[in-house]
């Protein structure tokens, strides 16, 4: 892997990597792009998905790396973590507070009041939270650290809020009387002033869609996690609009508002809420829809109110405001006028009510234009080939087939990729059955089926626990979970809901005879080698819930151009995941178990042979009494 990184930087050809777990390819791509900033004394920068992989290469990969450079070379290139705005404290926010604090109605004295009280309720907690923020914020100053959220004392998201700003909102170096001092100035200067800058996902996508302005200036990108990449460019391109989010910024607004502009702007809260409430819980796609109408008013207004707000610029206060303002209006005009490059759809939730969100239909163009275009990029993962091939991974991110050359061959233009595969250091075949319950009927929607409910029960008690259950959705988990924990009342299950994530992991991991069944966050998210996890269950293929805006108009997208919507999307969808959720069997050489698929159309439908391509090379079964007595020999009762 090192080589071939090497080889794509010296060449200018984008690389795209799968290195399996266990193959240590943190230091497969470190290595070569520390010899780069030795030999070259160029920037190179690694974008992770996660700001857990972040903290894991800043304080164990990076360090091993940047050791053995040293002793080879005798130098030792500068390393920095570089993290979005609201990561970092905001000094302006946490010295002024203001007359409406982000995320709440309760002002800076209000809060020093409230956590002078003992009253124990949510809002005496969060001043005596903020307070703390407040001191531990002044600490860092003095000794002139970074006020990292990652090293800040115990709080919430609503705590955090206080004392952190939004990048709209920000005043600029020039405009705060706290710019000399800003931690986000200060982390750009040390990414600035370093030879390596280790980011994240969603940083590059800002950096990708404004103009390059987040980011230094760099010779290669690594991005690490690249399975991850589309979502999360997606994630970061995606806009929401709400009658809270109109109301609360049209209230910040209003002292600066005579009574006519003020009543009109406030009122549009109300109008966008009559808007979604008409509006079906789908995409929407007619310019005379309620929607579309009721943003292009609310556009008309804010421009209005930006036009007045924006005539003062010496106001920190009223500077802020006309940011949101300027955002409502930006995020109103693009829902407004329903462009072909973008999705706009209403979805409803029990806490929050109606929202509409808009996202682009695919970020291919800008990540061909704006990343791959501008720097030669190193993509890897441990699921990047899918259905054998890189082509679908390339395609998500705009390097099209006609780019690819072979390895011998000469680089044609900026977009030239490879693909490799390093291999891995498990032997699957031995270490790993995918069993597929082939004689179970296929899914339905109407709740999981009792055949395969005593299914998973079967799997389980032959496994004596010990067992990570991966479902498509909420209800099937509970349902599951349900069932296993009446038929099987000795075992443990722990599902989804019942405590926090990090809390029912921690117990699955220290009590190996617990089952813990969960849905989406479980696919990626959880790694726990050794006996703790011997048997992995998938209820069904994942793909795309119907009635996901963005997936099917991506699909229509492709079907119209004259393509297979079904496989390029559907089908790619679910083959990564799958191969995400089957990687969590086996984490190292001395794992041993079973990966039970319960959906037959693994092995029954035209398209289980691209999925299958995609998983490990588990040796396989479609035999039920194999896996059991399989199961039963790990646990020493055959």
């Amino acid at each position: 892997m090192a080589e071939a990184v090497s080889d794509a930087f010296d060449g200018g050809v984008h690389l795209l990597v799968q290195a399996g777990t266990g193959t240590g390819k943190s230091l497969g791509y470190l290595t070569p792009a520390l010899a780069r900033c030795v030999e070259t004394d160029e920037r190179v920068v690694v974008a992770t998905a996660t700001l857990a992989l972040q903290a894991q290469l800043a304080t164990k990969d990076i360090p091993t790396a940047l050791d053995a450079v040293e002793e080879v070379t005798g130098q030792r290139p500068k390393a920095a973590i570089l993290k979005g705005r609201t990561n970092y404290a905001c000094l302006y926010r946490a010295r002024q507070g203001g007359p409406l604090d982000q995320d709440s109605l309760i002002g800076s004295d209000a809060l020093a009041d409230a956590a002078a009280t003992s009253k124990g309720d949510d809002t005496s907690k969060l001043g005596a939270e903020v307070l703390a923020l407040r001191e531990w914020v002044e600490e860092e100053a003095e000794r002139g650290g970074l006020a990292d959220r990652d090293d800040a004392p115990s709080h919430t998201a609503k705590g955090w809020a206080q004392v952190s700003i939004p990048t709209r909102e920000c005043l600029g170096v020039a405009n705060c009387p706290f710019g000399a001092e800003c931690f986000v100035e200060a982390s750009r200067e040390e990414a600035r002033d370093a030879q390596l800058v280790v980011t994240n996902h969603a940083l590059l996508a800002i950096n990708a869609m404004h103009g390059g302005t987040a980011l230094p200036e760099h010779s290669a990108l690594i991005v690490d996690e690249a399975h991850e990449l589309v979502s999360r460019i997606t994630t970061a391109a995606t806009d929401e609009l709400s009658p809270s989010l109109v109301d609360r910024v049209a209230r910040r607004a209003l002292t600066w508002l005579d009574d006519d502009l003020a009543t009109d702007f406030l009122e549009q809260s109300d109008a966008l809420r009559e808007a979604l409430d008409e509006s079906e819980l789908t995409r929407i796609t007619e310019a005379s829809a309620p929607l579309p109408y009721a943003a292009a008013a609310l556009r008309d207004i804010s421009r209005k109110v930006v036009s007045v707000l924006g005539k003062v610029t010496d106001d920190p206060e009223r500077q802020q405001a006309t940011s949101a303002v300027k955002e409502i209006f930006e995020v109103a005009g693009r829902i407004a006028s329903l462009a072909d490059a973008d999705v706009v759809w209403v979805t409803h939730s029990e806490i929050m009510g109606r929202a509409a969100y808009v996202a682009p239909l695919n970020v291919a163009g800008l990540l061909r234009n704006q990343v791959f275009g501008e720097t030669t990029t190193v993509l890897t993962s441990a699921t990047l080939s899918l259905g054998g091939s890189f082509e679908p991974a390339a395609a998500s991110v705009g390097l099209r087939a006609v780019d690819r050359i072979e390895p011998e061959g000469e680089p044609s233009d900026e977009f030239a990729w490879r693909g490799i595969d390093v291999g891995s250091p498990f032997n699957y075949a031995k270490q790993g059955i995918l069993y597929v319950a082939k004689r179970l009927p296929p899914p339905g929607r109407d709740g999981m089926n009792e055949e395969t409910l005593a299914e998973i029960a079967q799997l389980i008690w032959a496994a004596g626990g010990r067992t990570l259950g991966l479902f498509a959705s909420r209800r099937a988990a509970e349902q599951a979970a349900e069932y296993c924990r009446r038929e099987l009342p000795k075992q443990t299950i722990l599902a989804q809901g019942d405590a926090q994530l990090s809390e029912l992991t921690r117990r699955f991991t220290a009590e190996p005879e617990t089952s813990l069944f969960g849905t989406m966050s479980l696919w990626q998210g959880v790694d726990v080698p050794g006996e703790t996890c011997q048997l992995v269950i998938i209820d069904k293929i994942p793909f795309p819930r119907p009635d996901d805006p963005l997936m099917q108009a991506r699909k229509k997208s492709v079907d119209d151009a004259g393509g297979n919507g079904f496989m390029s999307v559907a089908a790619t969808h679910a083959a990564l995941l799958l191969a995400q959720g089957a990687g969590r069997l086996i984490r190292r050489s001395e794992d041993r178990g079973v990966v039970a698929m319960l959906d037959p159309r693994l092995v029954t439908a035209r398209y289980g042979s691209f999925l299958k391509a995609s998983l490990p090379d588990f040796w396989m079964t479609t035999d039920g009494d194999i896996a059991v007595r399989a199961l039963r020999r790990l646990r020493g009762e055959e």
